[in-house]
């Protein structure tokens, strides 16, 4: 055995977790090719069973059923009186025509009719479809966040202004009423563009209050206003035009996706949910968790990526953050802070952090987020179908318990498959009901003779 060397030595195999080992890219690679194969013969046995179902003449339908009746439009353009209205008051408290109490009850009045209007239009107009309802609903909801935003910014300007130029106190945030001294932008930009314009002037209040500085936040992508926006130096039109393409692909995808995989799959759920039979309805909900999750996937990166990035380009607008690293969430709560940057900073500006200041507790404070944050999603839900089930409410609010559930039981590894697990199959049972209960609603009760049934019966 002379000059030969022995061929063990203690150690332990790769997959044991004492070995240290970590490098298994090749093992993410196969599950990725597994995913495309198998998502690829999906979509064999889908065009085989159904045929061509794509059809972009007909998302026209989903916008209009009347062509000489357009109140999704007319309540975009009716949206600029609540604007208007707005900056007339912040105007008139500004040069302290109108008490902050009077101002408070104006503002309120003004966002209360903002979410009433559309309601109302939805219930009361029969040629409003539902997807056009729902963009209509969107922009309202957004332009409430912002306004309530605009709103509470000028508040406290005035109030650092009474305290004659002191930079701290309750409610102030630091960069929101006076210049930051050392202004965010995108390498090489220059610092404090006033809202709406190329200069390098910084804008104080009042002389922030034009409507080309309201618009110019209107249209940015952000829920919080400020006095002076980072802002980048030029417009990339490289950059620009990827973001343009990218939003014009994945529109078509994910109205192919949806025509061609989702309708199927939930119109021949309808029958098993009649039924009554378990087992089928929780094939069809595995089956429908596929394309759906997706669709979401894209739509996410279509809307935070794509859109939100190309409206920042052309406005110039300077903080890209619009969302983070959500996909590696080992909590619930940690998702819900991540993947939605704008809402997620308007919440912890305007209704969390001014909670914190009065008092309440950070559990209290949590809570009453997430109920805020059910509110809107039934809002964007039922008000469209015109039926109140509150299934979205009830998934909101839900997050409660499952994000102690999931932080107490589950860490690490196990608590980003929880997260991913609870948006695969979270989101088609809702889909599944709200489809299921529109169906009976508008569908089977008309034909079986029977007037449809009352928008909010159980």
């Amino acid at each position: 055995m002379n000059g030969q060397q022995g061929c063990h030595h203690a150690q332990d195999s790769l997959f044991s977790s004492d070995s240290g080992f970590s490098n298994y890219r090749g093992i993410l690679n196969w599950c990725v090719v597994m995913l495309i194969l198998s998502n690829a013969r999906l979509f064999l046995e889908n065009l085989i069973k159904y045929g061509v179902l794509v059809d972009p003449i007909q998302v026209v339908s989903l916008f209009l059923k009347d062509p000489y009746s357009w109140p999704a439009l007319c309540l975009l353009i009716v949206a600029n009186a609540f604007i208007l209205a707005a900056f007339q008051v912040e105007k008139c408290l500004a040069v302290g025509a109108l008490t902050e109490q009077v101002g408070l009850l104006l503002h309120g009045a003004n966002l209360a009719a903002l979410l009433s209007l559309p309601a109302a239009v939805a219930f009361l107009v029969e040629s409003i479809t539902p997807v056009g309802c729902l963009l209509a609903l969107s922009v309202y909801t957004i332009l409430f966040l912002k306004l309530f935003s605009y709103r509470d910014v000028n508040l406290w300007c005035r109030e650092h202004r009474a305290r004659a130029g002191a930079r701290a106190g309750a409610g102030w945030s630091p960069g929101a009423c006076a210049p930051d001294p050392k202004p965010s932008a995108l390498p090489g930009a220059p610092g404090g563009k006033v809202n709406g314009d190329a200069g390098q002037r910084v804008v104080s209040y009042p002389d922030n209050l034009t409507h080309r500085d309201l618009y110019y936040f209107l249209f940015a992508p952000t829920l919080c206003y400020e006095l002076n926006f980072p802002r980048s130096p030029r417009i990339r039109k490289r950059f620009l035009l990827r973001r343009i393409l990218e939003m014009l692909f994945f529109t078509q995808l994910q109205v192919g996706l949806i025509q061609q995989w989702m309708v199927p799959t939930i119109q021949n759920s309808m029958k098993p949910f009649k039924d009554m039979d378990y087992s089928r309805i929780i094939e069809r909900l595995l089956k429908l968790a596929v394309p759906n999750h997706l669709i979401w996937l894209i739509f996410f990166y279509w809307f935070f990526h794509s859109c939100l990035n190309a409206v920042a380009e052309l406005l110039q607008f300077a903080d890209r953050e619009f969302y983070r690293d959500w996909w590696n969430s080992e909590s619930v709560i940690y998702f819900w802070q991540n993947w939605n940057i704008p809402v997620h900073k308007w919440c912890n500006r305007h209704f969390y952090k001014p909670m914190l200041r009065r008092g309440t507790s950070k559990w209290v404070a949590r809570t009453a987020v997430f109920l805020a944050s059910a509110f809107f999603h039934e809002y964007l839900v039922s008000i469209p179908l015109r039926m109140f089930r509150l299934w979205a409410f009830a998934g909101m609010m839900a997050q409660i318990p499952l994000a102690w559930i999931v932080s107490r039981f589950f860490q690490g590894n196990y608590g980003n498959a929880a997260v991913w697990l609870t948006l695969i199959i979270g989101q088609p049972v809702a889909v599944l009901m709200y489809v299921h209960d529109y169906y009976v609603l508008h569908h089977e009760a008309p034909q079986a003779g029977l007037p449809p049934l009352p928008p909010d019966a159980p």
